[in-house]
């Protein structure tokens, strides 16, 4: 007989966060509001100052690291080096982002780092940790992910064309990446480089990754891509690799493993992402609740206006069902690891940028003319959680995965 469908087993989930979480949560939302928050005037202004395309680091997050350290609120998103869980780090992660471009950075969490991090940490030789994930952890140097192509469809990594060549100790590349994030920044010191090294090989067996130093001959940054007309401190750029050698040492794993290495880099940033697009939607709400409070038309406040009031109950609603489905993944990765909750990872990865999106919309909405500007960070919020639909993976191929495990769950409950 059909047995009732139970994909993801809640027995025994507890979602309470441990006494050393709790404990650094307290230092971190005091750091937000002591140092982070009053750093976010100063950050802009030296940007402002500098132009978009300056990628040098402003240097208040300097300051905000050295405190940050102090306080223990360094290199939390790895729990062999934090000791807490991903549940744990979900909602520290949630806080910093309130203010994403402040506080990731200032915490050593911040993307594409921490993925290529994880890969070094899980998968890197001695001398590979010794060389890029120790000053890497340090905060000293700064890396960047090439894989997303601009000549192919990049959401099946299968596409890529990038080629990855033996010549003897040495091993050769050709391909031209975009989207490669950190690579402006002055301090990026490696590249992790997803490509072909053996085309014929079955289908998720052709890539490899391997660790390209920031200054090899033939690399070259062609230019920083803005996302939605601004310009990114780390930069997100357009990559030209013509015959860049480096020694056969710099495979991460062996070959043939780039794919699955992927999945395992991919993974756990997804949730990293959706975390703090949950503190963006909270900070959204905050700065609608504070607007309709003070805002006057037709003789009233908006917060007494019935429609207004819809929008902040809905905004309360979304928040509180994404960051439970947040939580359930981060459970279930502690628990069973990365595979077992991909289909929840995939889950939060489709539905928190969409709420974060209505949310940030609706306080746009309630600002007026002001949302639109930049005296308010809600602009800027949308255009990069917009962005999130696309990156780590668009909707689509999401929702597919999606499916497909709903379709494979082939049992019914019936009367």
């Amino acid at each position: 007989m059909p047995q009732l469908p139970d994909p993801y087993d809640v027995s025994g989930l507890d979602l309470t966060p441990s006494p050393k979480a709790r404990e650094l949560r307290g230092q971190l939302v005091d750091f937000m509001n002591s140092h982070v928050f009053p750093a976010e005037a100063a950050y802009h202004a030296y940007r402002a100052e500098k132009g978009p395309e300056d990628h040098t680091l402003p240097p208040v997050v300097e300051e905000l690291k050295v405190e940050a350290r102090r306080r223990g609120l360094w290199n939390l998103f790895l729990p062999d080096e934090s000791g807490i869980s991903q549940l744990d780090y979900a909602g520290l992660a949630e806080i910093s982002g309130w203010s994403l471009e402040l506080a990731p950075e200032a915490m050593n969490v911040q993307a594409p780092d921490t993925g290529n991090m994880e890969l070094l940490h899980l998968f890197g030789t001695p001398d590979q940790k010794q060389q890029w994930l120790e000053p890497l952890m340090d905060g000293t140097i700064r890396s960047a992910f090439a894989m997303t192509e601009i000549a192919v469809a990049s959401s099946d990594a299968t596409n890529i064309e990038t080629r990855i060549e033996r010549d003897g100790d040495e091993y050769v590349i050709d391909g031209r990446k975009w989207w490669t994030s950190g690579a402006a920044d002055p301090r990026c010191a490696v590249l992790i480089v997803m490509g072909k090294t053996d085309p014929s090989a079955e289908k998720h067996r052709q890539q490899s990754m391997v660790l390209v130093p920031r200054d090899t001959p033939g690399l070259t940054v062609v230019r920083d891509v803005p996302v939605m007309g601004r310009h990114d401190q780390h930069g997100h750029c357009e990559v030209l690799f013509e015959d860049v050698r480096v020694p056969v040492a710099n495979i991460l794993s062996d070959e043939g493993s780039g794919f699955a290495l992927a999945q395992a880099r991919l993974g756990p940033g997804r949730i990293h992402h959706c975390m703090r697009a949950l503190g963006a939607a909270e900070r959204a709400l905050q700065l609608m609740v504070d607007r309709v409070q003070t805002r006057v038309a037709f003789g009233k406040p908006l917060a007494e206006q019935g429609m207004i009031q819809r929008e902040v109950a809905e905004s309360r609603l979304e928040i509180d069902q994404a960051r439970l489905l947040c939580q359930h993944a981060s459970a279930v990765i502690d628990a069973k690891g990365n595979k077992a909750a991909a289909t929840l990872v995939s889950m939060a990865k489709v539905s928190v940028p969409r709420i974060a999106l209505k949310v940030i919309d609706r306080a746009m909405q309630v600002h007026g003319g002001a949302g639109m500007s930049d005296d308010v960070p809600l602009a800027a919020m949308y255009g990069w959680h917009r962005a999130m639909r696309i990156f780590d993976g668009p909707d689509e191929v999401h929702l597919r995965g999606i499916a497909k495990a709903e379709l494979r769950a082939s049992s019914v409950l019936v009367p």
